[in-house]
C-alpha cells in the first residue's frame, strides 16, 4: 500500500513559528524531519517570496509552494510535499478572493488536495459578507470537481466550528462569527454535497479543539474551538485510514490536524 500522512496547520506567521519549540526540544525545521509528513499544508503564513527566509523554502526532501496575499504580512498559504505534484494551482476562485492568497490546489496521481485559509468574519459586517461569498465560491468549485470524478481532500482553517461539541462554550458564542448559524449552515451544505468531516468518521468525542485564544491563555484550560478540518469527498472516503488533532504540537494559537490515507500500489 502507498501511504500518505497529511498535516494542516494555521501557523499564525511562518517566520514566527520557525523559531519556536513546537515539540520538546524540536524547532519547526526539525519538526518536518521528526514527524516526516508527506504533505504539510500551512495557513496564515504572512510572507511573500521576498520576505520568507530561504531556509524555510529549501528544507531537504521537500518541494515547497507558496501563495501569498498581495497585502504585506497578511493571510497566505504554503505547502510542503515530499512528492512533486502533477500540477499546482494558486487561487482559482476569482479576483475578489485570489488577491488574499487563500488557496493552493495540488494534484497527485491518487487525489487532489486543496489547502485553504478561509476568511475570518469577525472584524466587520463587510468581512462576514466576504467570508460567506468565499464560502459559496469555494463550494461551487469543489462540487464541480467532485462531479468530474476527482478524489478531493480539502483542509485548512475554516474559521467556523460546526456543532456545539466543536467549541467549549457554544451558548455564549451563538452570535459570534465563527459559530453563527449562517456560517454553520455552510458546513451543513458541504456535507449535503457529499463531503465528510474526516475527524467525525473516527471520533465523536468532545473537547477536541484546534484553536485557543492567546489573550485569555485559553489553551491551558482547553477552552477552545475546532475550526481546522480535513474534508474528503465520497470518492476519497474508502482510502482514509485515520484522522486526528495534534494538541501536543505548540508554536501557534492553532495546533495541526492530521489525515492518513492508503492506496493499493
Amino acid at each position: 500500500m502507498k501511504e500518505y500522512r497529511l498535516f494542516s496547520w494555521n501557523v499564525n506567521g511562518i517566520r514566527a513559528v520557525s523559531g519556536k519549540e513546537v515539540l520538546p526540544g524540536v524547532l519547526f525545521h526539525d519538526f518536518l524531519k521528526t514527524e516526516k509528513p508527506d504533505i504539510l499544508c500551512l495557513q496564515e503564513t504572512k510572507v511573500d517570496s521576498h520576505t520568507i527566509p530561504s531556509d524555510l523554502t529549501r528544507i531537504p526532501g521537500y518541494f515547497f509552494y507558496l501563495n501569498p496575499a498581495e497585502r504585506k504580512g497578511y493571510s497566505g498559504v504554503a505547502m510542503y510535499s515530499r512528492i512533486e505534484p502533477e500540477s499546482v494551482e494558486y487561487g482559482g476562485l476569482g479576483k475578489e478572493f485570489d488577491t488574499e492568497g487563500r488557496l493552493i490546489t495540488a494534484r497527485f496521481p491518487e487525489f487532489t488536495i486543496m489547502n485553504v485559509y478561509f476568511p475570518n468574519g469577525g472584524a466587520s459586517d463587510e468581512r462576514l459578507a466576504f467570508k460567506l461569498r468565499f464560502y459559496d465560491s469555494f463550494l461551487e468549485k469543489i462540487i464541480k470537481m467532485s462531479a468530474a470524478g476527482e478524489r478531493i481532500i480539502f483542509c485548512g482553517d475554516v474559521n467556523t466550528a460546526h456543532t456545539p461539541i466543536d467549541l467549549a462554550r457554544p451558548k455564549e458564542n451563538e452570535q459570534v462569527s465563527g459559530f453563527m448559524p449562517i456560517e454553520r449552515e455552510w458546513i451543513d451544505r458541504v456535507i449535503q454535497a457529499g463531503f465528510f468531516d474526516s475527524l467525525r468518521l473516527f471520533s465523536e468525542e468532545k473537547d477536541q479543539y484546534s484553536w485557543w485564544d492567546y489573550k485569555t491563555r485559553a489553551r491551558t484550560r482547553n477552552v477552545g474551538w475546532r475550526i481546522d478540518y480535513f474534508f474528503i469527498n465520497e470518492a476519497m472516503k474508502s482510502f482514509i485510514t485515520g484522522a486526528g488533532i495534534r494538541q501536543d504540537i505548540m508554536g501557534s494559537d492553532h495546533c495541526p490536524v492530521t489525515l492518513t490515507a492508503a492506496f493499493p500500489e
